[in-house]
């Protein structure tokens, strides 16, 4: 590529730490690739491609699906873009193809930012930050803060979608433990259909380390269990690392992807673990949805640990 050529991405920005290394984008304020000891631990992509299957992008102001793009918040109806139109949802909110704003940079970390204006179908204004810091004891942590710069109430939930990768070949004879005590089964359009049902008995019980084996998940979970610190954590272990995600407090749900319909070249390939403040289609329904106060922020934080294995 000409020096003078703009990746799709954008800026790169790439940090370090201990055994870390990562890379974060302008584009959405996206984590492009990140390793330990020169493995590679998320599915990474070229900074001259549009992430793939929104790997390692960051979902605001809201994560997963709004059924029709349609809701009401404060007393008013509201449209927005349908940006999954295949299935007819909004997905993923509106922030993962914007060009965030460089706040701080230094080897062990960057913060970005954006100013999230008002717009048909999502009438607020956000000031949003995320700051990606690996240390080498713990890894990486990410720093996800809103703050509600308008005059009104906003709705507002966040996600990420990492895609966790343990090794070569398939997840199958990956082990997975994922702390999950319920699930929410959904229709053909990724929409919530029905009651949350319990994991027990069920293909979804991940509670104890198994391999992943043939089940296809495009799921998200909920019921976390967590220590005393209020922290969720899943293990993902395959042939060349064991790769742990942790979602803080605020993360009540996990979206879990085994990527059964991507192309050949990515199916079954990685595990994206994606931690949700709140489930698909919380601005219909409400559930676990924030409303930030004009003047009031919420924050969230996140990381992935890891460790080679060969």
């Amino acid at each position: 590529m000409p020096e003078s050529t703009l990746p799709l991405t954008g800026a790169q920005y790439d940090i370090a730490a201990g055994d870390y290394q990562a890379t974060v984008t302008e584009l959405g304020a996206g984590l492009r690739s990140l390793h330990v000891s020169s493995q590679p631990v998320i599915r990474q992509y070229d900074a001259d491609d549009v992430p793939p299957a929104g790997a390692g992008q960051l979902l605001a102001p809201w994560p997963n699906r709004i059924d029709h793009g349609q809701y009401t918040f404060g007393g008013r109806s509201y449209q927005l873009d349908l940006s999954e139109p295949a299935r007819g949802n909004a997905i993923h909110g509106l922030t993962r193809f914007a060009s965030w704003r460089l706040v701080e940079r230094k080897a062990d970390h960057v913060e970005l930012g954006l100013q999230l204006l008002g717009r048909p179908g999502y009438p607020f204004c956000l000031e949003l930050s995320a700051r990606y810091q690996l240390t080498e004891e713990t890894g990486l942590e990410v720093t996800v803060t809103a703050r509600n710069a308008g005059s009104r109430p906003a709705p507002f939930g966040t996600g990420s979608h990492p895609y966790l990768l343990a090794g070569t070949g398939t997840v199958d004879s990956w082990q997975l433990q994922l702390p999950a005590a319920r699930w929410q089964p959904t229709d053909d359009r990724g929409i919530p259909a029905g009651r949350l049902q319990e994991v027990a008995g069920s293909e979804y019980d991940f509670r104890e380390r198994r391999p992943i084996g043939s089940t296809s998940l495009d799921t998200a979970f909920t019921g976390l269990y967590t220590g005393g610190d209020g922290t969720a954590r899943v293990r993902l272990t395959g042939p060349d690392a064991e790769v742990a995600l942790w979602a803080g407090p605020g993360y009540r749900w996990l979206q879990v992807f085994t990527g059964d319909p991507l192309s050949a070249d990515a199916r079954r390939r990685a595990l994206a673990i994606e931690p949700m403040t709140c489930p698909p289609n919380a601005f219909v329904t409400g559930i676990d949805l924030l409303t930030i106060e004009p003047g009031a922020s919420a924050t969230q934080q996140w990381g992935i640990q890891a460790k080679k294995i060969r």
